[in-house]
């Protein structure tokens, strides 16, 4: 597993503790030897144990789907027909791509778009229950169910279990729900002291889904699995570095990666409530928000694609509306497809730079302190030309 650092480390785990997840989560599903599963994603991702085995150890049918079928979801979705899948498995990502097809394919048949699906499971990624609203606006919350499914390798895929309804389009935050059954969740702050409802904290996992540890790595698999200081049984606990909170009905919310969190100009600022927020305009179908470095410090960026043709300016203006001007994004870059690493997840190093211009129709400066400010501005922001009537944090001050 890669993890944020992108240097891989190799985690522990044993045939047992995969048992013990299909046996853990049995009565949620039910899988059985009618099933059939999609081996979408590649082996070296952890999602793949539950695609592989998931099926095998329940007497389904697996297919393994072509390199290049996975990266069509024109053609993926050829294929979950042709097959008859009942079970996917899918990053909220690639999933959003899918449901696009399914938009522009216009095929109508029983079971939703023509497909045998009961169940798919997210993954892999944080869920925006807002970017479901194409999928549950044209099949409602008849069959399949939706399932997100919280989990890291250290624990062996999967963690929590979450069935998402149209309901929860209102929420604004990803549920991931409760644990399975055999694991224990703690809600941590810095000194291991557990938190209340709807305090933000990081999770700890305990209980048989562990890895033993991390290969060769004696120092990091001590910082990450440490003693649980609320028994004296010898039980261990990981440290996800993911930031949650308990909500009122007792499941837990995600709000994001500890080490992620954001601060521009003093402000810290949770990226996925501007993801969420992008995603509520009807014209967006994909959205994802990063803090880029440039000459004048982090700025945020928003890559998107689009539904229908929107301009820059409209969508900055209702964002506007519902955010604090720090987290309205400096730049919007709009892609025909969010693109998506092997694994099906958001490719964040291939997100093209921005190009930072000015946002209003270009006026040049007047007069000597303009003609200053702008030089001044160019230099620090890092682009070519300022005008008199463009602003400061728009160009990503």
């Amino acid at each position: 597993t890669s993890g944020s650092t992108g240097r891989p480390k190799g985690a522990q785990l044993s045939h047992r503790n995969v048992a013990r997840l299909l046996d853990a989560t049995e009565a949620w599903f039910g899988f059985g030897p009618d099933d059939v599963w999609t081996l979408f994603h590649s082996y070296a991702f952890d999602f793949s144990v539950w695609e592989i085995f998931g099926a095998l150890c329940t007497g389904g049918r697996l297919v393994v789907v072509p390199y290049w079928v996975s990266r069509s979801p024109q053609d993926f979705l050829a294929l979950l027909r042709a097959e008859r899948v009942t079970v996917l498995n899918q990053t909220p990502s690639a999933f959003g791509q899918l449901v696009h097809a399914v938009e522009q394919d216009g095929h109508e048949g029983q079971g939703g778009a023509g497909l045998s699906l009961r169940h798919v499971v997210f993954g892999g990624e944080a869920l925006e229950p807002e970017s479901l609203r194409p999928w549950f606006e044209r099949f409602g919350d008849q069959s399949p169910r939706l399932i997100n499914m919280y989990g890291i390798t250290e624990t062996t895929v999967h963690v929590t279990y979450r069935p998402i309804t149209q309901a929860d389009l209102e929420g604004g935050r990803s549920p991931v729900g409760v644990a399975i059954a055999d694991l224990g969740l703690y809600v941590l702050d810095g000194s291991l002291n557990l938190l209340a409802q709807g305090v933000a904290g990081e999770l700890y996992v305990a209980g048989e889904g562990l890895a033993r540890g991390y290969l060769n790595r004696q120092g990091l698999s001590a910082e990450r699995f440490i003693a649980n200081p609320f028994t004296n049984t010898g039980e261990r606990l990981y440290r996800t570095g993911d930031l949650v909170r308990w909500t009122a009905q007792g499941e837990l919310e995600y709000l994001g990666r500890a080490d992620q969190q954001v601060k521009i100009r003093g402000f810290r600022i949770e990226l996925g409530e501007v993801q969420s927020q992008l995603l509520a305009q009807p014209e967006v179908r994909e959205a994802v928000v990063l803090a880029r470095q440039g000459a004048g410090g982090a700025r945020l960026v928003a890559y998107v694609s689009l539904n229908d043709a929107v301009e820059e300016g409209v969508l900055k203006e209702r964002l506007g509306q519902v955010l604090p001007d720090y987290m309205v994004p400096s730049a919007l870059v709009v892609l025909d497809a969010l693109p998506l690493t092997v694994n099906g997840k958001v490719d964040r190093k291939a997100l093209p730079e921005p190009e930072m211009a000015g946002v209003q129709q270009y006026e040049a400066p007047q007069g000597e302190l303009e003609e200053m400010l702008a030089r001044i501005w160019a230099e620090v922001l890092g682009v070519e030309r300022v005008g008199r009537r463009d602003g400061f944090f728009e160009l990503g001050g």
